[in-house]
C-alpha cells in the first residue's frame, strides 16, 4: 500500500497539475480552453504508455516475480515525477519545455502501467482466500492515499501563496518532495517477501522445463485462454475508471472554467472525498468477501451513473460543503467497484498468466476510460456548456461495466493456485 500510495502520488500530482497549473506554465501562447485541452492531452499521454508498461511488466513478472518488477516501477515513476518538477517552463525554453513534459508523462505512463498488477497479486496471492478482497483492497487504498497526499500539498501552497506566486514556483516542491516518498516506498518494497503462489507456480515450472516442457509466453496464453476475461477486466474498469477522473481530476477543470473559482476551492473539496475514500475502500472489499464480488461492484457502478447527475447540480451550487458532498460521495459509490476490484481482476486468470492478463485488461482500459475522460469531458463542457452532459457520459459509462460485470460469474470462490485455465460457470 505504501509503495502504491507513492505511485498514485505522483500520477495524480500530475493530473491536478495539468488542469490547474500546466495551461499556463507550458502553453501560456494558448488561449484557456485551448490550453487546457492541450494541458490535458498531455495528461491522456500517460494512458497510451500505461498498456505496454502492463504488458512489458507483466511479461517478466509472471517469468521473475512480482516483487522486482514492484520495485522498478516505483524506482522510473520517482525519477520522472522529480523531473517534472525541475523542468523549466514555456517561457524559458519555448517548445522544449511541453515535449520534455510529454516524455516525463510518457515515462510515468509506462512505469505505472506495471505497478499495479504486481502491488495487488503480491497481496491477492499471500493469506487467506475467504479475506482476499478485505486484503488485496489495501494496495488500492494507496490511490486515495496518493490523492490525499498530492491534492493535499497542492492545497497548501495554493491558500499559503498567492496564485501568481503559486504558478510561478510553489506547484514545483510537491513534484520535488516525491524523491522522499519514493525512498519510504523503496524501503517498504525491498522487505517484502516474494509471493507464495508464485514461488510454487515457479517451482512447477522448473520442473516442466527440467522434462523438457517449454511455456508459452504468458501474453500469448493470456489471449488463447482467456479473451473473455480481459474483455471482463476491461468492462469493469470503465464506470470506474471515468466516474474517478472527472469526480477528482475533471472538477478541477470544470469549477475554474465554469465559474472562476480558485484551485484551493476544488483541492480542498477533493481533499475531503480523498480522505473519505480512503477508509471506504477496505470497508468495500470486506463486505465483497461476505456477499460476493458482483453484488458490490454492480451497487458501484449503478450508484456512479446516477449519482453523477446529482454530482452537478450540487457542484453548480458554487458552495464547498455541497461541492464536497458531491465528490465524497461519488467517491464512497466508486470505492464500490474500486474496493472488490484487485481480488475479482486477480480471481479472473491462472498463475502462469495472472500478472500479465491483469495487466493487459487494467491498463487497456484505461487508455479508452481513464485517459480519454479528462479531454471527453472538457470537449463536452466546451460544445454544450453544461455540466450534465458529463454526467451522461457518466451514465453510458455505467451501462457498460454493468453488462460486463453482470454476464460474468462470481468469482468469490476460486482458487488462486492452480496454473492451468480456470473453469467457468
Amino acid at each position: 500500500m505504501l509503495g502504491t500510495t507513492v505511485e498514485w502520488y505522483d500520477y495524480f500530482l500530475y493530473g491536478v497539475a495539468a488542469a490547474l497549473v500546466f495551461p499556463a506554465v507550458f502553453f501560456p501562447e494558448s488561449d484557456g480552453a485551448t490550453g487546457t485541452l492541450l494541458s490535458l492531452g498531455t495528461f491522456a499521454v500517460g494512458f497510451i504508455a500505461r498498456p505496454v508498461g502492463g504488458l512489458v511488466f507483466g511479461h517478466y513478472g509472471d517469468k521473475i516475480g512480482r516483487k522486482k518488477l514492484l520495485v522498478l516501477s516505483l524506482m522510473m515513476m520517482g525519477a520522472s515525477t522529480f523531473a517534472i518538477g525541475l523542468l523549466p517552463a514555456y517561457a524559458t525554453i519555448g517548445i522544449a519545455a511541453p515535449l520534455l513534459l510529454v516524455v516525463l508523462r510518457l515515462v510515468q505512463g509506462f512505469a505505472l502501467g506495471g505497478e499495479w498488477g504486481g502491488a495487488v497479486l503480491i497481496v491477492s496471492e499471500h493469506g487467506k482466500p475467504e479475506h482476499r478482497g478485505f486484503w488485496a483492497s489495501w494496495p488500492q487504498a494507496g490511490a486515495p492515499a496518493g490523492q490525499l497526499l498530492a491534492n493535499g500539498l497542492l492545497a497548501i501552497m495554493a491558500l499559503v501563496q498567492s496564485e501568481e506566486a503559486f504558478l510561478a514556483w510553489g506547484w514545483r516542491i510537491p513534484f520535488l518532495l516525491s524523491a522522499v516518498l519514493v525512498l519510504i516506498g523503496l524501503y517498504v518494497r525491498l522487505a517484502v517477501e516474494e509471493s507464495p503462489v508464485f514461488r510454487e507456480a515457479q517451482a512447477r515450472a522448473a520442473a516442466r522445463a527440467a522434462a523438457g516442457e517449454k511455456d508459452t509466453m504468458p501474453i500469448l496464453e493470456v489471449l488463447r485462454l482467456y479473451p473473455r476475461e480481459v474483455l471482463t477486466a476491461m468492462g469493469a474498469r470503465f464506470a470506474e475508471n471515468v466516474s474517478y477522473y472527472i469526480f477528482t481530476i475533471v472538477i478541477s477543470t470544470y469549477v475554474k472554467e465554469q465559474f472562476g473559482l480558485p484551485s484551493s476551492f476544488v483541492l480542498g473539496a477533493v481533499l475531503i472525498g480523498a480522505a473519505v475514500h480512503l477508509v471506504t475502500t477496505p470497508m468495500w472489499g470486506a463486505v465483497s468477501d461476505r456477499v460476493g464480488r458482483k453484488p458490490v461492484y454492480l451497487f458501484g457502478a449503478a450508484g456512479v451513473g446516477i449519482w453523477a447527475f446529482v454530482f452537478f447540480f450540487l457542484v453548480d451550487t458554487q458552495t464547498f460543503a455541497l461541492t464536497a458532498v458531491a465528490v465524497t460521495v461519488g467517491l464512497v459509490l466508486h470505492g464500490a467497484m474500486y474496493g472488490p476490484q484487485a481480488a475479482f481482476l486477480s480471481e479472473l486468470f491462472g498463475t502462469r498468466v495472472r500478472y500479465s492478463g491483469i495487466s493487459i485488461g487494467y491498463q487497456l482500459a484505461s487508455v479508452f476510460a481513464g485517459g480519454l475522460a479528462p479531454l471527453i469531458a472538457a470537449s463536452l463542457l466546451v460544445a454544450t456548456g453544461t455540466g450534465y452532459s458529463i454526467a451522461v457520459y457518466i451514465a453510458v459509462a455505467s451501462v457498460v461495466t454493468i453488462i460486463a460485470v453482470a454476464s460474468y460469474s462470481e468469482t468469490r470462490t476460486r482458487r488462486l493456485d492452480d496454473d492451468g485455465a480456470l473453469t467457468r460457470t
